[in-house]
């Protein structure tokens, strides 16, 4: 296995790149600057200088790995059209070169609430919008997919258990984002994960159950 991440430097990415790093798992980072990349990502990481708007980089960049995680995401802009270009664009390109290069499984951030076209975060730009119409591109595709929803994202990491539910089932809820890169890369591992979309958020008052459980009470 070998896994090709894109939006390695992001707040998510930079995590699920030290997830698979410390399961020994080879990666690939796709990334626009490789000097800031070397600050932020673990020096055994194999950089390679790419857009995902820019699908000639994408299948030159994507060459040799076998299993693609992806969580790029459109940064606060006054530019209205970056969801679309970023969140849609960008995800559907990756979709299309994973298909291919025959990547084996493709791994999907995006978020709770994507279905709720009347969600207040739709209001900048229709960012929850463009992310669903990704997630149905993906799921339209023929690839193999993992679609992970989390909650408000935090920085910071903590001890609560992890609830994961159907989609369109969590509305509420947020998640270190340290869990959300775990549980995207057990998703590689784990048979039950594939072709589903599942929501996730932390919560103390939550049981702990093994994440083979949690994948495998989630629907199709």
């Amino acid at each position: 296995m070998k896994a090709f991440v894109a939006g390695a430097t992001g707040e998510t990415g930079r995590r699920i790149v030290a997830e698979l790093v410390k399961r020994e798992i080879p990666v690939k980072a796709l990334v626009r600057n490789i000097e800031t990349a070397q600050q932020i990502l673990p020096s055994e990481v194999e950089l390679v200088v790419g857009d995902v708007l820019n699908t000639d980089s994408l299948a030159l960049a994507l060459r040799d790995c076998t299993v693609l995680l992806c969580a790029t995401g459109a940064r606060p802009s006054f530019d209205f059209t970056r969801p679309y270009q970023v969140d849609y664009q960008g995800t559907k390109n990756l979709v299309d070169v994973a298909k291919s290069q025959g990547i084996e499984h493709f791994v999907l951030v995006t978020s709770l609430c994507v279905s709720q076209f009347f969600h207040p975060l739709n209001l900048f730009w229709l960012i929850l919008f463009w992310k669903k119409q990704a997630e149905a591109y993906l799921q339209n595709s023929g690839l193999n997919y993992t679609i992970v929803r989390p909650g408000g994202l935090k920085n910071e990491d903590n001890d609560h258990n992890l609830v994961m539910q159907s989609a369109d089932t969590l509305f509420e809820g947020s998640i270190p984002r340290t869990k959300v890169a775990q549980v995207c890369v057990e998703a590689l591992f784990i048979q039950d994960s594939r072709n589903k979309i599942i929501e996730i958020v932390a919560n103390s008052e939550a049981q702990p159950q093994p994440l083979e459980q949690l994948f495998a009470r989630v629907s199709d």
